[in-house]
């Protein structure tokens, strides 16, 4: 047998608070509790229903003998003298058809006739009866107790007089007296036996009905969160490292647009997971080149004798130039892991936005100089905004650095600034060889390059462009390019002039 201290054990280990937390088990409870309140409310409607209207039939049924026995009463003068038999017979025959009893009252409240022979010759005050003497052209007064079982009726029993008006017409009108009442008590044992009859099969319908929609509510709550449970399943999966197969579910509307967002949700995780593997991929390449030709080089210079200095030299510089690019990568990786931190790592201030260009500007001309490129700003007009300014300096140098580097000799590289009342632009113009249309979508991913051997040899690290996009939308901005090949390239960079809400003053 199960122990006491067992069963408490099971019950605390059941935690009911998680198990209302399941949708499956709160919709059956909604449609059980839905179903099973319909039929309590219909069982308790269709007997009031049929109690009331057992009670109004029973009700008129007596009520049209009673105005008939009443009169019978006034013609045989029953209230005077009661030894007719035939009214003595009405009188029984009707207590005894409807299992009640029958009181003849005159109107000084005397019973002149008991059908159970109890209170006859008594004097009975009554309010109702009282009420029904006074106002006995009203009808009869009808009540039903149904705690007791019983019907109480009281029936008028009228006469009409005829009062000459005494003009010389000789006129005369009627006028109704009330002479007594009829109270009668009817049992209604009849219609509370019906009604436990109809009641027990009532019980008897709804606890079947009961028992479908139970079976029912479980296998629609099952059905409708079926989907859930594959996405439940999926997500598991997916967990699990399984990330290839989408979610499939039926084409339920709700939730079709869970399923159609987690397999984007999917795709947008393979995609960076892709992106993730090309990127260790890429670092790995990028650092390793670097070493690999430090190593070739001083192997190189390790197993010859008696080497020249200008060859030892010329070897040096070339290990020197590798490590000078080696650096590069590791600071723009740097740079790139804080790039993508959360926005809260900006520091904001108030900066002017010409002049912060004129410095980037003059950085590059010695660069742009070496190959005859003119390098111009055109500002058309002051521009103040609340921004990080070693991180937009770092967006305009990249640009106008990527501008220099890919551009021809003796070609243009043109910064126009402009502002509106809400943002501030950059835009970098070139003369270079253009991007072509297919490397458009690309060129901000990392270590990404149109032309990668122009790019070694001009000392392209592919972060650059990783790095101003990062830093552009850490402060909420845009950054858009168009290009043409062999006609140059626009890169247009939009920032908002305030962070934060906060005002520019």
């Amino acid at each position: 047998m199960i122990s006491t201290s067992d069963m408490a054990e099971f019950f605390k280990q059941i935690n009911i608070r998680n198990i209302l937390k399941s949708l499956r088990v709160r919709f059956f409870i909604i449609v059980f509790v839905t179903g099973f309140a319909s039929c309590f409310a219909m069982h308790t409607l269709i007997l009031d229903s049929y109690e009331d209207r057992a009670v109004n039939v029973r009700s008129s049924e007596i009520q049209t003998q009673l105005r008939i026995l009443a009169n019978h009463l006034i013609t045989y003068n029953y209230l005077q003298d009661t030894s007719s038999e035939v009214i003595n017979a009405e009188l029984d025959m009707l207590a005894n058809l409807y299992d009640g009893r029958v009181m003849v009252i005159n109107d000084d409240l005397k019973v002149v006739k008991d059908t159970y022979n109890i209170s006859q010759g008594k004097t009975i005050i009554s309010e109702e009866v009282v009420k029904c003497l006074k106002t006995g052209s009203k009808g009869t007064i009808s009540k039903y107790d149904s705690a007791n079982g019983y019907i109480e009726m009281i029936t008028p029993i009228i006469t009409t007089e005829m009062i000459e008006e005494g003009d010389v017409t000789g006129s005369s009108t009627s006028n109704e007296v009330v002479r007594g009442v009829l109270l009668t008590s009817v049992s209604t044992d009849t219609i509370d036996t019906t009604l436990a009859i109809l009641s027990k099969r009532a019980t008897t319908l709804e606890t079947i009905i009961v028992i479908v929609i139970l079976v029912f509510a479980v296998l629609v709550s099952h059905a409708l969160l079926r989907p859930f449970d594959r996405i439940t399943a999926a997500i598991n999966d997916v967990k699990a490292g399984y990330t290839d197969d989408p979610v499939i579910g039926p084409n339920y509307y709700e939730t079709e647009q869970i399923i159609n967002a987690f397999n984007a949700l999917l795709r947008r995780m393979k995609v960076l997971d892709d992106s993730r593997q090309e990127f260790v991929s890429n670092v790995s390449h990028e650092l390793k080149t670097p070493i690999t030709s430090i190593k070739v080089l001083a192997d190189s210079l390790l197993s010859q004798e008696n080497v020249p200095n200008e060859v030892y030299r010329e070897f040096m510089q070339d290990i020197g130039a590798e490590i000078d690019r080696e650096d590069k990568i590791i600071n723009d990786l740097l740079a790139l892991v804080k790039m993508d931190k959360k926005a809260s790592g900006l520091n904001i201030t108030s900066v002017d936005v010409v002049l912060l260009t004129e410095v980037v500007l003059k950085r590059m001309k010695p660069i742009a100089q070496r190959r005859n490129i003119d390098l111009t700003l055109e500002s058309k007009r002051t521009i103040t905004a609340e921004i990080d300014e070693v991180k937009i300096s770092l967006v305009i140098m990249n640009l106008v650095e990527n501008a220099i580097k890919y551009n021809r000799d003796n070609g243009w590289v043109k910064v126009e600034l402009d502002a509106d009342h809400q943002y501030f632009t950059v835009k970098v113009m070139d003369s270079g060889i253009g991007i072509p249309g297919d490397s458009l979508d690309h060129i901000y991913e990392r270590f990404y390059r149109v032309d990668k051997s122009r790019s070694r040899e001009i000392g392209g690290t592919g972060l650059g462009l990783a790095i101003a996009r990062n830093a552009v939308l850490m402060h909420r901005g845009t950054i858009d390019v168009t290009s043409t090949v062999d006609e140059g390239t626009i890169f247009t960079v939009k920032i908002p002039l305030i962070s934060n809400g906060s005002k520019v003053l």
